[in-house]
């Protein structure tokens, strides 16, 4: 007779689950707006918060939970020069954050003097998107020297989110880049989704993105 695993498996998963929404609970209480920051190694996540952490100017204060598979705290330190508050969160070589991880990190922040959480999950385009963290949304950014056909070998990851980032769209001239299969390829997992595509370097459509995020941190606050 073959051993069962699915209840193992879903065990596992539950508790995750129940701990999330602990992590969630904890952050409502104190006011605070969650995201979890997703994409494949190199596509840019540690860039794209500190260049949100300068274009907010202060306006929002903002806590970073950083995970990575080795301990170094290489990320996290840019994060503290920049004048925020980070954990960093050593996963033991795991290729995802878990609610238990994440609650940790939160253990460690200044919750009372914050207004955003962001987690910059492991680069990896899989595991992420199986475990929820506690966080209010999950954004994924995709960058254009990964090429389009990323939606297409990646669903799952796309599917869930609420917004999804293009960076390095100063590099689109340089590479085989189709946004229009990219698009198609986005909607057909997740019709409607936010897009803001930008670049960290130049700058480039960052303003629409701080706009929106401010807007659901104030949204978040008046309802929690």
């Amino acid at each position: 007779m073959s051993a069962i695993r699915v209840p193992v498996v879903e065990k596992i998963f539950s508790a995750n689950d129940r701990m999330a929404e602990l992590n969630r609970n904890l952050l409502n209480s104190h006011n605070i707006f969650s995201i979890n920051l997703m994409a494949s190694p190199g596509a840019g996540k540690t860039s794209f918060i500190l260049e949100t952490i300068k274009r907010l100017n202060h306006s929002l204060r903002i806590g970073v939970i950083e995970g990575d598979t080795a301990p170094v705290t290489i990320d996290a330190d840019k994060i503290i020069a920049a004048g925020m508050p980070a954990v960093q969160i050593n996963t033991g070589g795991d290729c995802h954050l878990e609610a238990s991880m994440m609650s940790d990190g939160l253990n460690q922040l200044p919750l009372d003097d914050l207004d955003l959480v962001i987690v910059e999950n492991v680069g990896n385009l899989i595991c992420p998107a199986a475990w929820d963290l506690g966080t209010h949304i999950n954004v994924l950014i995709a960058s254009v020297p990964e090429g389009d056909d990323k939606p297409y070998k990646y669903p799952n990851i796309y599917r869930g989110l609420k917004v999804l980032v293009v960076n390095k769209t100063d590099l689109a001239p340089f590479v085989k880049f189709d946004m229009d299969y990219f698009r198609q390829g986005v909607e057909m997992l997740n019709p409607g989704l936010v897009t803001f595509p930008l670049s960290c370097r130049t700058g480039d459509g960052f303003d629409k993105w701080i706009e929106w995020l401010i807007t659901q941190v104030h949204a978040h606050q008046q309802t929690s």
